[in-house]
């Protein structure tokens, strides 16, 4: 009897030593050594191993983060940090509009806000590079965009006008498991606008300004990767404070190493 024990002892051991630290709802995204769009301190970017949340916030997850935190309601939140968009398919501060369904992924809110909404959730909005990461793995593969028809399918999704009846994880979850990061919403991400810096020009704070005009692709790793210059070039024409209708976001997590 004691060595059944000690055995299903040890087996609930190593269960809670191969998940620790994985949080409800997130996914684990194993990091890896991968080539973006753009290089821009390196050609090669080091992603370490994260947590990402399965799905986008929604409306319902958003409406009980206002209830909690009332300094990002609708008519209280200040404009230095949320433009006049802020909300807008909200009737108010506690009410969505009729065609705002719960489990549609929340939008126009701004960057400063998503990313109080992570901190508060012990969270943070994840890096360009872990979002990138992510998303460019399909239903079988970790990086799918050799493949023609993974392009062409975001493309088409973007091309798609987006319906208020868009809700989170009508699309197949991907390699790692993760819903919606293509074919839903934009997504924010910590250093959105960090793509508009590049080499030495990162170091004092200039931009560059030929990145998304004549010049845009002679850094690029992919010329046909058409959806990913979509993303690059929508990150860098938003500022902090905006809040706009297509964009919205999820959360990542470090993953807490054992010791």
């Amino acid at each position: 009897m004691r060595t059944k024990i000690f055995r299903l002892s040890f087996v609930l051991m190593f269960v809670q030593l191969f998940s620790y630290g994985q949080s409800e709802g997130m996914a684990r995204i194993e990091g890896a050594r991968y080539i973006p769009l753009y290089g821009r301190d390196s050609t090669v970017v080091a992603v370490k191993d994260f947590d990402l949340d399965v799905y986008p916030v929604t409306n319902k997850e958003y409406l009980d983060f206002v209830k909690n935190f009332p300094n990002w309601q609708k008519s209280k939140a200040k404009k230095i940090f949320a433009d006049g968009s802020y909300l807008r398919n909200w009737k108010n501060d506690l009410e969505l509009n009729d065609d705002a369904l719960p489990n549609s992924p929340v939008t126009y809110v701004s960057w400063f806000a998503a990313k109080s909404y992570c901190a508060s959730q012990g969270k943070r909005l994840p890096t360009m590079d872990e979002w990138e990461y992510a998303a460019m793995a399909d239903e079988k593969l970790k990086d799918a965009r050799i493949k023609k028809s993974y392009n062409e399918q975001i493309l088409s999704w973007y091309e798609a006008p987006r319906s208020n009846e868009n809700v989170i994880g009508q699309h197949p979850k991907n390699y790692w498991g993760v819903h919606d990061l293509h074919g839903l919403v934009w997504e924010w991400t910590s250093d959105f606008n960090s793509v508009l810096l590049s080499g030495e020009s990162r170091k004092d704070n200039e931009k560059d300004n030929n990145l998304f005009c004549g010049s845009a692709a002679l850094g690029a790793t992919d010329l046909m990767n058409y959806a990913a210059f979509m993303r690059y070039a929508f990150r860098g024409s938003v500022k902090a404070n905006y809040a706009i209708k297509n964009l919205g976001f999820r959360c990542a997590k470090d993953v807490e190493n054992i010791k």
